[in-house]
């Protein structure tokens, strides 16, 4: 069983979650307690000791990211809530954090259930808050860091210095500037949606590249290629030549 506090301002967004746990998770999940503002969910955590806590961002007084700021060490889960999709939600999907757009959905909830039953250690949990941190100062730009799951853990790394990810099957090589190669436990496809848009763009099935390192566009013999910086040199497929060409140009083939 799972035990849980959930922090948000809304009165009626408490009740309705405390509805949703107890008529389709009670095998699964209890709330231990409901806050209606940071300094309330800290002294809720500090009495309860919870696996998890749900926690609102837009609230008044405090945003939910300060409620770090009361601990040295985080020894809890963390889901946020949110109704806006803004940069922050890129920072905390770049942190590897979950979150579930409100108003609460049930499948969402129960994805977030089911992953956090496969949850990483606490070690691990307090990189990913500073990692947060780090990139919500960054203001959603590419200084920011993503935490890439590897069979081990999490890989902390700069998103500038992705220069490709390639398919690998079922999990990803993320190919750096350090010319290093990573090993990534999840699918190209969900790279995709990770990586920014703005940085990043799918050329082929296979590869995923960093705008930002494109060095050369190569039409020959009726074959598209782009040059990266270092070096390497890899296809772009058809059907994707010419929203790439529009990416890099702004003007259609």
């Amino acid at each position: 069983m799972i035990s849980c506090i959930v922090i948000d301002d809304e009165k009626r967004a408490l009740e309705t979650f405390q509805k949703i746990a107890e008529r389709y998770f009670s095998d699964k999940l209890k709330v231990v307690a409901l806050a209606s503002n940071v300094r309330e969910g800290y002294l809720a955590i500090e009495e309860c000791s919870p696996n998890l806590v749900f926690l609102d961002i837009e609230m008044p007084g405090e945003n939910g990211f300060k409620l770090f700021n009361y601990f040295t060490e985080v020894k809890f889960g963390v889901v946020f809530l949110t109704a806006y999709k803004n940069y922050a939600i890129d920072a905390i999907r770049f942190s590897a954090f979950d979150y579930l757009l409100k108003p609460l959905d049930v499948d969402d909830l129960a994805r977030v259930i089911n992953r956090f039953e496969r949850k990483q250690s606490t070690a691990q949990q307090t990189e990913r808050v500073k990692n947060l941190l780090e990139n919500l100062d960054s203001g959603g730009d590419s200084s920011m860091r993503v935490a890439l799951p590897t069979l081990t853990g999490f890989r902390l790394v700069q998103i500038d210095n992705i220069l490709f990810c390639q398919a690998s099957e079922n999990y990803t090589l993320i190919h750096t500037l350090d010319r290093e190669t990573i090993l990534v436990s999840r699918t190209l496809k969900v790279m995709e949606d990770v990586l920014p848009e703005t940085h990043f763009f799918r050329i082929h099935k296979s590869f995923i590249i960093n705008l930002s390192h494109v060095k050369e566009y190569i039409r020959n013999s009726g074959q598209h290629q782009v040059q990266l910086e270092n070096g390497v040199t890899l296809e772009v497929a058809t059907r994707r030549q010419e929203e790439f060409i529009k990416m890099l140009t702004g003007k259609s083939i």
